[in-house]
């Protein structure tokens, strides 16, 4: 089974390089499964039921989260019901939503799992201990697990891959917006990628223009940020993996850029 997973979806420019692109990876790689993270597609804040819509209508199957889930408060509105989202499963008892689904891909069934991080994050539940036992419940189901931890350091998403060695089929983080290049298969066949990269604007900062981050540094005062509407990025991963056992047997970055160009 092959899967694909399209990191932080930024804005427009992050929505018009899924469309645009998500068809051509599909037609080249033939994922089973195509996950997408999706919490600042709306302006670089959250999601709206619209973008939701949208997002699944381009090609993606299921969407994660992360700490930016909240800021459009549109999505309190639809969360419970929109069966394709997975929040961080960490947030506290009580928070609409799920961080854990099982869904159907062919004859097999695929969990997909969203955590968040607590170093330099609000300190929520333990991703660790709330791994467990999401781990638990669902390789009664199914042995194929994949996780979406997203958190600002590479040494929680490493620790978090190394704890979960041989127990899901990938631990893939998103946050920082920068793709990193320590993609592994470790041991026990857990696939493993620090940071999947942003899907957005190319020449920003993570996203934003590049006037205003470089004022905040300079000033230290506040200042507005705004998405760069200049060229786009795409930063995914492909993994693959063995039907029998749901271990990893491959993983594949891909990078999609102005200096990276895609060919058909």
């Amino acid at each position: 089974m092959k899967l694909l997973f399209v990191g932080d979806i930024y804005g427009r420019t992050g929505r018009e390089m899924l469309e645009e692109y998500l068809p051509k990876m599909k037609n080249r790689y033939h994922p089973n499964l195509t996950i997408v993270n999706a919490e600042n597609s709306a302006h670089g804040k959250g999601i709206t039921k619209k973008i939701y819509t949208q997002l699944l209508e381009m090609g993606a199957d299921i969407l994660t989260m992360g700490n930016h889930t909240w800021d459009n408060r549109e999505i309190f509105e639809f969360i419970d019901d929109a069966k394709k989202i997975v929040r961080p499963a960490n947030f506290p008892e009580g928070t609409p939503g799920t961080g854990m689904r099982i869904i159907q891909v062919n004859q097999l069934s695929v969990a997909v799992i969203n955590l968040q991080g607590r170093v330099f994050l609000p300190p929520i539940d333990d991703p660790f201990r709330t791994a467990d036992r999401l781990i638990t419940e669902a390789r009664k189901k199914t042995n194929f697990i994949f996780v979406d931890i997203h958190a600002e350091t590479t040494s929680e998403k490493l620790a978090l891959g190394w704890y979960l060695d041989g127990r899901v089929s990938a631990v893939i983080g998103t946050h920082t917006h920068v793709q990193t290049a320590d993609e592994r298969i470790f041991p026990q066949g857990t696939a493993f990628l620090s940071d999947v990269g942003m899907t957005g604007p190319y020449n920003g900062i993570i996203g934003v223009e590049r006037a205003a981050v470089t004022k905040r540094f300079l000033t230290a005062m506040p200042v507005r940020f705004e998405s760069d509407q200049g060229p786009g990025q795409l930063g995914a991963v492909l993994i693959s993996i063995d039907n029998q056992s749901g271990r990893a047997v491959k993983i594949e970055r891909i990078l999609i850029n102005d200096d990276h160009p895609f060919f058909d």
